[in-house]
């Protein structure tokens, strides 16, 4: 435990990674079923608590469903590591492939993604891919129910549809749901072999490298997979010219470039993976994992944390009242938040109850939901303004106007949310600084003192009110009024406390 993972690496317990607090580690456990990352209540209070001997007693889920603890040093992360494993919880390796937090009991998916998982899971080994890519490679296999898995980036995608052929997997690379490059629809066996075709390639760049990375030369060849090779055969792929030779397949390759007119079941990359668009129905944006959501059998409790982030001590609580009530089993799910199964539907009204008091997130609604801030001042070294302190206040006070992605970021680096945000709060030398329509890395607009941030927001969001045509979004009424405008209302509130 005395080498430390650098930032952008992930922080497995056996490799923390050092931050502002001390140093990270990051959790998937894999008990409680075949890639469902389940946890049975009293395991979750056994972390907790050993988070609460170790760390500064915060623990984290993150957007991809990961169970972080923090504020560790280097004899408590190896006397943490020692009783997670005493828990007996094992704990995923290698490189991640991602099934959704319902996958297997949710009787809306087009498919059971852990099958295929699996099966990508073992061909990678098999590959000896795993120490060839980089830590942060991923896959995502989406059995496209009720829990989409459309917000989480991965480099290669597979996606269940259900086209008049049968059920096939719709193959993409290098984004999200909504923005990833379509590639094929293929039967599982087929998109089974491209997705490991797809890390080969970038394998074969460099462990840095990404799907991002791969040429428009190698895209086009993996869209075009059309031969037949013995299973034992695995494509032989050039690092210069990106040519593919033969493709491992079982069956014949039933494999279509997505929008290809000779069948009439595929979609168009518009009507598709642009919009957004699933053959399971409209899902215009992903549901978030907040509330009730009916499981085989039963009915499973999404619980959120706010920001992603709760004391250790709130969610020793919620467990134990979890456990008293019935609850089987918690899975992480990507939203940052928990899902309670197993327990009696009579049990689910009174555990969400218990959470809103302990001021978990219960609703899809709740204003939180929409604000992405990082740890802050002064849990994290390298923030300069307190992130949650300004979060909770603009929660409070402008519900009603939170209807984009808000980011509060401690500093530069926007940790919380390295995309692009309408807008984002950022701390530096200067103070808040405002930017709009852009990363935390970008040049703010304006700058307010990061004691008042939220009061500089509340006056945006007050000419949003003003501002706004009947029917109108709040996000299009920002993007209507402009940066300049936006950002000389942050800034009117610091004049007017003056006068």
């Amino acid at each position: 435990m005395n080498a430390f993972s650098r930032r952008g690496a992930c922080p497995a317990l056996s490799a923390p990674m050092q931050t502002g607090d001390g140093l990270l580690v990051r959790l998937n456990p894999v008990a409680g079923g075949p890639s469902s990352g389940g946890l049975s209540p009293k395991s979750l209070i056994g972390i907790a608590e050993s988070a609460l001997r170790h760390g500064n007693g915060i623990m984290e889920v993150t957007a991809r469903g990961s169970l972080q603890i923090r504020g560790l040093t280097v004899d408590s992360a190896a006397l943490l590591a020692a009783e997670v494993d005493a828990l007996g919880i094992a704990v995923r390796t290698g490189v991640p492939v991602e099934t959704g937090p319902l996958a297997g009991i949710d009787p809306q998916e087009i498919a059971d993604p852990r099958p295929l998982a699996e099966r990508i899971r073992a061909a990678v080994e098999e590959a000896g891919l795993t120490q060839r890519l980089g830590p942060k490679v991923s896959v995502v296999v989406d059995g496209c129910g009720q829990l989409t898995m459309d917000s989480v980036t991965a480099d290669v995608r597979l996606a269940a549809t259900r086209p008049d052929a049968g059920i096939q997997w719709r193959v993409s690379v290098a984004g999200d749901g909504w923005n990833a490059r379509p590639l094929v629809l293929a039967d599982e066996g087929a998109a089974r072999d491209i997705a490991v075709a797809a890390l080969r390639m970038i394998a074969e760049k460099s462990r840095e490298a990404h799907a991002r990375d791969l040429s428009e030369r190698q895209l086009i060849s993996l869209e075009g997979w059309h031969s037949v090779a013995p299973p034992s055969v695995l494509p032989d792929i050039s690092p210069s010219r990106g040519e593919i030779g033969s493709f491992t397949a079982g069956s014949p390759l039933a494999a279509s470039r997505i929008g290809e007119r000779g069948s009439p079941s595929a979609i168009s990359p518009l009507e598709g993976e642009m919009s957004g668009r699933t053959e399971g129905g409209v899902v215009e944006h992903s549901r978030r994992p907040i509330g009730f959501f009916s499981v085989s059998h039963a009915t499973a409790l999404g619980i959120a944390l706010p920001y992603g982030s709760m004391p250790a001590d709130k969610i020793i609580s919620l467990a134990q009242s979890a456990l008293t009530l019935g609850t089987t089993e918690i899975r992480l799910a990507p939203g940052r938040a928990l899902l309670f199964l197993g327990q009696p539907p009579a049990a689910s009204q009174p555990l969400q109850h218990t959470a809103a008091t302990l001021g978990f997130v219960t609703s899809p609604a709740d204003p939180r939901t929409r604000i992405a801030a990082c740890p802050g001042t002064p849990a994290c070294a390298s923030g300069w303004i307190a992130t949650r302190d300004i979060a909770e206040a603009i929660a409070a006070e402008n519900a009603d106007s939170l209807d984009f992605t808000l980011h509060i970021s401690g500093c530069a680096k926007g940790c919380a949310h390295p995309g692009p945000a309408a807008l984002t709060v950022v701390g530096g030398e200067n103070g808040a600084g405002l930017v709009v329509n852009a990363t935390a890395k970008a040049l703010p607009a304006g700058y307010r003192p990061g004691y008042d941030a939220a009061r500089g927001i509340g006056r945006v969001a007050a000419m949003i009110r003003n501002a706004r045509y009947q029917g109108e979004t709040a996000a299009a009424c920002l993007t209507r009024l402009g940066p300049a405008g936006i950002a000389e209302a942050y800034r009117q509130a610091q004049t007017e406390k003056r006068k």
